[in-house]
């Protein structure tokens, strides 16, 4: 009972504060273009590793980048950022600008022999292990949306197979809320699907997404930019 409460409790708890109002776009300042400058000069030299790690094993991605709800909503844009390409502009690091051409690679990876990634599906990834009866599920993302479309997209380049145990490495929500794109309250409840879960997981999401969620999901609106709207305006005052 203890891993059916963790699944139905744990995954209730999520909860976000709304995010500001996007800000108008800006040109960089003197100070910022020349702080940019200064950033790449320090940057080593490229030498094609990294890209050939972020693409290392890919397998297949999503044909509609549009991940949505049953009533049409987007919960995540696979095509969002597929404008960062080239050199960075002068209103982006161009570090951080490197670093998102790496991370909006998206799709399934084979990490190892019966070891596959979902990758850029959400803030964090899920992770996927072929057993003799099924799909071990690590991490099923953030929602109920990224996760269904993950293992749908698992099962469409790797053949169908059930959900037989859905594991939690910890206790932040993008690591567990998406439990319910891959499994159900039903399947867990007939023990058709086994929760593994850390110690005490429940107190920790409990304490982390509602006793501290508001203050955290203001603190996550300015850590991950949830104010700015992905668009090539970024380009002004190159």
């Amino acid at each position: 009972m203890r891993k059916i409460a963790v699944f139905l409790v744990g995954t209730a708890l999520l909860g976000n504060a709304p995010a500001p109002p996007p800000e108008p776009a800006k040109p960089a300042s003197a100070a910022t273009i020349a702080a940019q400058h200064a950033q790449a000069a320090a940057l080593p030299a490229e030498d094609g590793r990294d890209a050939a790690f972020a693409a290392r094993g890919f397998v297949a991605t999503r044909e509609d980048p549009l991940i949505k709800t049953s009533d049409g909503r987007t919960v995540w844009n696979l095509g969002a950022y597929d404008f960062v390409a080239g050199a960075a502009p002068a209103t982006v690091n161009p570090s951080l600008w490197r670093h998102i051409g790496m991370l909006r690679r998206n799709g399934l990876f084979k990490v190892a022999d019966g070891v596959w990634q979902v990758r850029g599906f959400d803030v964090s990834n899920m992770t996927v292990i072929a057993d003799a009866t099924g799909w071990i599920v690590i991490d099923p993302l953030t929602n109920r949306e990224t996760g269904a479309a993950a293992l749908a997209l698992v099962n469409a380049s790797l053949g169908q197979r059930p959900v037989t145990a859905v594991i939690y490495s910890h206790s932040h929500a993008d690591h567990f809320g998406g439990a319910r794109g891959v499994t159900s309250d039903a399947d867990v409840a007939a023990r058709k699907v086994t929760i593994i879960a850390p110690a005490h997981f429940i107190d920790e999401a409990a304490s982390e997404n509602v006793m501290a969620g508001g203050a955290m999901g203001r603190r996550a609106n300015y850590q991950f930019g949830a104010g700015l709207v992905p668009r090539r305006a970024f380009r002004f005052g190159r």
